[in-house]
């Protein structure tokens, strides 16, 4: 089944998790379904085809019902609402607050693309671009990165990113990015990355000395918690990563490539429990 965030009629989401179950088992029925929300099988029935409308008392059932928690399971109370809701404005109010929870577009990075985390610099060329638009020249390009890269690896990356698709030739002869995202996945692509991930954390540590306190945030905290904070403040750092990741999609004037490392993990654990 898709993802609730590509849903907007809350409606359709219950229809296809009908569906799902249906084609599960061929006993499933309305009548079990109906038990599940606390409703008749007939009411069930016409909401799923959207005759009618989920009970407020039985939203924290549709919730787990579908396996819904956290930004999911906010997103589909805000379809809710945006479903019962009459007024124009309210609708189009409540319709926002839904699209800024969904994710920013990713393209899945595949194969030969994996030599995209090689270089740090690689990545940074391609949001370099972004801000030259698409001005491609290596000795310039060169001069631009901190700490300084060779001119012949950035030429290097510039021909990578264009072999791979990443950028792509316009017929002024510059180069723009083609997706604003990316994501990889797999024991080898995760591999990639945490090469990735190594040089980053290297950089965010020289920047202590590279560059003054006004042009850097950089900061830390040493905490004591156990495992549900744990699981609650990882799911914060998430959220915050994907609003950050929202508002740069809101910069059109950038003037500057920055890397934002987070990193939070275990530095000692109680004595009764093994890592």
């Amino acid at each position: 089944m898709k993802p609730v965030f590509e849903y907007l009629d809350y409606r359709a989401y219950l229809k296809d998790a009908y569906e799902e179950r249906k084609s599960e088992s061929s006993f499933y029925s309305y009548r079990m379904m109906a038990e599940s929300f606390g409703v008749f099988p007939s009411n069930i029935f016409r909401i799923i085809h959207g005759e009618g409308h989920l009970p407020a008392r039985c939203q924290s059932r549709a919730l787990e019902f579908l396996g819904l928690t956290g930004r999911g399971a906010e997103y589909y109370l805000i379809l809710i609402s945006y479903a019962r809701e009459r007024s124009v404005k309210a609708k189009g109010d409540i319709l926002e607050k839904a699209m800024s929870l969904r994710d920013v577009e990713r393209r899945p990075i595949e194969g030969k693309e994996l030599e995209y985390f090689s270089h740090w610099w690689t990545v940074v060329l391609r949001a370099l671009l972004e801000i030259t638009e698409g001005r491609a020249v290596p000795a310039e390009l060169s001069k631009c990165l901190t700490p300084p890269v060779p001119t012949a690896d950035v030429e290097a990356s510039l021909n990578l990113l264009t072999e791979l698709g990443l950028v792509k030739k316009a017929s002024s002869g510059r180069l723009l990015p083609t997706q604003a995202h990316l994501t990889a996945g797999g024991p080898a692509k995760a591999q990639a990355v945490r090469k990735f991930q190594s040089q980053i954390l290297a950089l965010a540590s020289e920047a202590l000395e590279r560059f003054k306190p006004e042009d850097r945030d950089i900061s830390t905290l040493t905490l004591s918690l156990d495992e549900n904070a744990f699981r609650e403040i990882r799911e914060l750092v998430r959220e915050c990563r994907r609003q950050i990741q929202k508002r740069v999609e809101e910069c059109h004037h950038s003037d500057r490539v920055l890397h934002l490392a987070m990193a939070f993990f275990p530095a000692a654990l109680a004595p009764t429990r093994k890592p």
